[in-house]
């Protein structure tokens, strides 16, 4: 996997019975947390044994990965996941290899009841469970935490996209939890989106962030990137608010770029390549 999102019970009721008999999200989350982390001090620790003899003939990869055991296992067993011990860059990427589960970056999935939407900004018992979420996400995980609420989003999706704008703009929202989640989830592994558009189809490309105009075109085909000689650019938002690319060329919101464009969230571009 490359993250872990935790779903975590912020709304009250008396219907749903909670297995420790109240709603506490931190407390939750520190449950989970606690089992995470003791699977994977066992798995470390093993990982060790494993690698001691090898490390005692010379073996630098065994050697390597013995050392970086011998910092983890004090820290996991402090109850501080892996995700937050610091380490050099050579032992970051050994670290990898050892496929921890709270080595992962993560995200807080805050499940809210269908009436709490619209209530998170006051001191409803669902915002203050929320609050108390995304302050120890920040605290203690450097994470994000997104609101999102499953009875909602179960309704949502039966309905067509006119029906369910007009059944969330009812509840007092303007977008869904999922859509904010896969957001929340795009940043937090470090992806970024940009668009293409014809006559035929619009598509919408993953690339990660800091990728270059060439890089974003051999998401496309290999050929776009080998034969790059430009990019034509403009913003989702300017084109929506020029009304078409024409507009948005007559407003200066269309621009060329060459190699060495950063590309960002949101663009929408045409290559220009010659192989």
């Amino acid at each position: 996997m490359d993250a872990i999102i935790q779903v975590v019970r912020c709304f009250e009721s008396s219907d749903i019975h909670h297995v420790s008999g109240s709603v506490d999200p931190v407390r939750d989350i520190e449950v989970i947390n606690t089992e995470l982390i003791l699977a994977d001090l066992a798995s470390v620790k093993k990982r060790a044994e494993r690698n001691q003899k090898a490390a005692r003939s010379g073996d630098k990869q065994a050697k390597a990965e013995v050392a970086l055991a011998e910092k983890l296992i004090p820290h996991l067993d402090a109850g501080k996941p892996a995700l937050t011990i610091e380490l050099e860059a050579v032992e970051k990427d050994i670290l990898r290899g050892f496929f921890l589960l709270t080595s992962k970056p993560t995200l807080f999935a805050c499940n809210v009841g269908e009436n709490d939407l619209a209530s998170l900004a006051g001191e409803s018992s669902a915002a203050k469970h929320v609050n108390a979420v995304r302050e120890y996400a920040s605290k203690n995980l450097g994470c994000e935490a997104v609101v999102i609420s499953a009875q909602i989003e179960s309704e949502l999706a039966d309905l067509p996209p006119e029906e369910a704008k007009e059944f969330l703009a009812g509840l007092g929202v303007e977008d869904s939890g999922v859509g904010q989640l896969i957001r929340a989830a795009y940043h937090l592994l470090g992806l970024r989106t940009y668009l293409t558009t014809g006559p035929k189809e619009t598509r919408a490309w993953t690339i990660h962030a800091g990728d270059k105009a060439p890089a974003a075109a051999g998401v496309i085909h290999s050929d776009f990137e080998r034969g790059f000689i430009a990019a034509q650019i403009v913003s989702f938002e300017d084109l929506m608010a020029c009304g078409s690319e024409a507009k948005a060329k007559e407003a200066g919101k269309l621009r060329l770029e060459g190699k060495e464009y950063v590309v960002q969230d949101g663009d929408v571009i045409e290559f220009r390549f010659n192989v």
